[in-house]
């Protein structure tokens, strides 16, 4: 997170038992709120996979406890969605419950299931053709100059008005300190740029974190080349492939033609959900177990 330290205000947490951490909080604050941190896609309290629940309960409650010592009046926790967990983990979920968190925001995911078959769309086999007689190239790449100038930034900047969420200072650097877990993947007409993906690839999922192409994209199937070569042949036996989000307006709505575009793949839909705690009912993890 050092890249982008200057924006946000650290308040990450760890867990202690003795002298062995056993659990941790990447944090942001913002006055006395305290936020699963913003700089990160993905967050929540992360635990060891062979923690059971009445830890996961100890640990939550210090983590509240300590808040509310600190005069922090809510935790804004968002979930890591459940295609990042090594083993089944939904304690979390059931103790928001009993805290009585509210949800204040749900997102979707599109993501396939690589054990599962699903068959591609008429679409999306009929871009892949196209890909293939219009004899597309796919390059892994070690630079992202040209993806960046000349596809991703151009096309948000049009459609949207914003800027990728990465600068392309900030990508390299963290290229070079995740050199095999950050992958850039670039479509060739000949010798010209058409599209791109950058892949954020960890234990079990090969996230799919900037897809762009050039306005001839439907014309020549050069992001459905791209991704079905991706899921079929680099990330064959990666257990999920997510496609992202495709939100808009803070989760309340859903790009269609994004979202059929992923699901002609056979991506389906997962929720990251965001809840706000008050820290005071730290006090309501008392009874839980009996």
């Amino acid at each position: 997170m050092e890249y982008h330290q200057d924006r946000f205000d650290d308040f990450s947490l760890l867990v202690f038992k003795k002298d062995k951490v056993v659990a941790l909080l990447p944090a942001n604050k913002v006055g006395n709120n305290i936020y699963s941190h913003q700089g990160l896609s993905y967050g929540g309290l992360l635990l060891n996979k062979s923690v059971k629940i009445d830890k996961v309960i100890a640990y939550l409650q210090s983590v509240l406890d300590y808040l509310q010592e600190q005069s922090m009046q809510k935790l804004h926790l968002k979930l890591l969605p459940k295609v990042y967990h090594d083993v089944p983990s939904d304690e979390l979920d059931y103790l928001l419950f009993i805290l009585k968190a509210e949800l204040l925001k749900c997102e979707t995911l599109s993501v396939i299931d690589q054990r599962t078959h699903m068959t591609l769309s008429r679409d999306r086999v009929n871009g892949i053709k196209r890909g293939h007689k219009n004899q597309l190239i796919i390059k892994e790449e070690n630079e992202f100059d040209g993806f960046w100038n000349d596809i991703l930034k151009v096309n948000l900047e049009n459609k949207h008005g914003v800027k990728p969420v990465h600068s392309l200072k900030e990508i390299k650097e963290l290229k070079v300190k995740f050199p095999k877990q950050i992958r850039q993947f670039n479509v060739y007409l000949k010798n010209k740029l058409v599209a791109g993906t950058t892949i954020f690839e960890s234990k079990n999922v090969a996230h799919c974190q900037y897809i762009s192409a050039n306005e001839d994209k439907n014309l020549l199937g050069s992001l459905d080349i791209l991704h079905d070569h991706l899921i079929t042949k680099v990330f064959k036996d990666k257990r999920y492939y997510d496609f992202g989000s495709s939100n808009e307006n803070d989760g309340t709505q859903i790009n269609e033609g994004l979202h059929y575009w992923k699901e002609g793949f056979g991506a389906r839909t997962i929720i990251q959900q965001f809840f706000t705690i008050e820290t005071k009912n730290g006090k309501l993890l008392n009874g839980v177990l009996k």
